[in-house]
């Protein structure tokens, strides 16, 4: 439990806010005693942006592989053409390839175990698809690249949990993707992730309704009683405290979200959208339910802040210390499993508890 983690880190888009927030992030030393950092990117990319931001009082150890990298210093490793270009706040296909090559080299490590977790920088969706990469996002990629049927975009900040049903697609085909099943199936994920990965025995998930005023009893619409209730009802019936289907607005707005462990939104923007005037710029985007630990900031590439020194590091740096904290509470997790308490053993809050009591989400 005291070795420190290997954490990767892909370099994002180029010309985007990536590499400022990265850098501002890591020049505090302090993360060096939480984790070894190791960025899948370009050297000199790395000190163009360094120049760009005026931070002088920085250096990376650059490395061929995960295991050269030194636990004391910020590690790089090249993965990109020696002769790449920066165009600053441009979408560019060079951008792209770039974004796509540390992505690959860096989920390839992470498959292997040469890294405990990863950190993904600010990728743009258009110049990155390729060939190689047609997908909507890195949620989709991973969930490809890791063979699951099924994971959950969860926003995360000190107050707030919130998944989402669907997660980029086009509103058009918003009822379609919505079922009972697919309901039931990211409840079942953020419950197991909740215990497994941050710890909380039997969470609470609130629910939000699709309509407005969730259909007012079938008045603005039906998705309510005919999908999102049945899957409530399953869910309860596995033994997953799942509430609801509230109606978004009133939701949040009265404050109602601070008596839960996580949300469960529709759609992106019904949850992503107060999620992140919650969260303002604090907020991190973890994939739950895969066999692996990504996390990245819940921010896109800002190319107008780029090259500015104007961007905050406040997400990057709470996606760092994220995945490095559900690391460690994975092997706790593993480890406790392996060794149950014994039956009628006290915990802290004097309740009688067993691994079956943790288990049984």
């Amino acid at each position: 439990m005291s070795e420190k983690i290997r954490l990767g880190i892909s370099h994002g888009d180029i010309n985007s806010i990536s590499y400022e927030v990265i850098i501002k992030a890591l020049a505090d030393n302090r993360i060096l005693d939480l984790c070894t950092p190791i960025i899948y990117g370009s050297p000199k990319v790395a000190a163009y942006h360094r120049k760009a931001i005026n931070l002088e009082n920085f250096n990376l150890n650059v490395i061929r592989y995960a295991g050269e990298a030194n636990p004391k210093r910020v590690n790089i490793i090249n993965c990109t053409d020696e002769e790449i270009r920066v165009e600053l706040g441009k979408s560019t296909t060079v951008a792209g390839e770039a974004s796509y090559q540390a992505l690959k080299a860096s989920v390839d490590d992470l498959e292997a175990g040469n890294i405990d977790a990863l950190v993904t920088g600010p990728i743009n969706k258009n110049n990155i698809q390729s060939d190689n990469f047609k997908f909507s996002g890195h949620t989709e990629y991973l969930q490809a690249r890791f063979r699951v049927n099924d994971v959950v975009m969860l926003m995360v900040s000190d107050t707030l949990r919130v998944g989402v049903v669907t997660g980029h697609v086009p509103i058009a085909s918003l009822s379609s993707k919505i079922t009972t099943s697919s309901i039931i199936s990211k409840l079942e994920i953020m419950a197991d992730s909740l215990l497994m990965d941050f710890g909380i025995r039997k969470p609470r998930i609130a629910v939000l309704g699709l309509n407005p005023h969730a259909g007012d009893g079938g008045l603005l619409g039906d998705e309510e009683e005919k999908i999102i209730i049945p899957a409530l009802n399953k869910a309860r019936e596995m033994d997953i405290l799942a509430f609801g289907p509230f109606s978004a607005d009133g939701f949040f707005g009265s404050g109602n979200y601070l008596k839960y462990d996580a949300i469960l939104a529709m759609y992106h923007d019904q949850g992503l959208i107060p999620f992140k005037i919650l969260a303002r710029d604090e907020g991190v985007n973890y994939t739950a339910g895969l066999p692996v630990i990504r996390t990245s900031p819940a921010h896109g590439t800002a190319y107008e802040l780029a090259g500015k020194n104007e961007a905050s590091e406040m997400s990057f740096r709470n996606a760092i210390y994220m995945a490095c904290d559900i690391a460690k509470q994975r092997k706790f997790y593993k480890e406790i499993s392996k060794n149950p308490l014994p039956t009628g053993q006290i915990t802290d809050n004097g309740e009688d508890e067993s691994i079956d009591d943790l288990t049984d989400n």
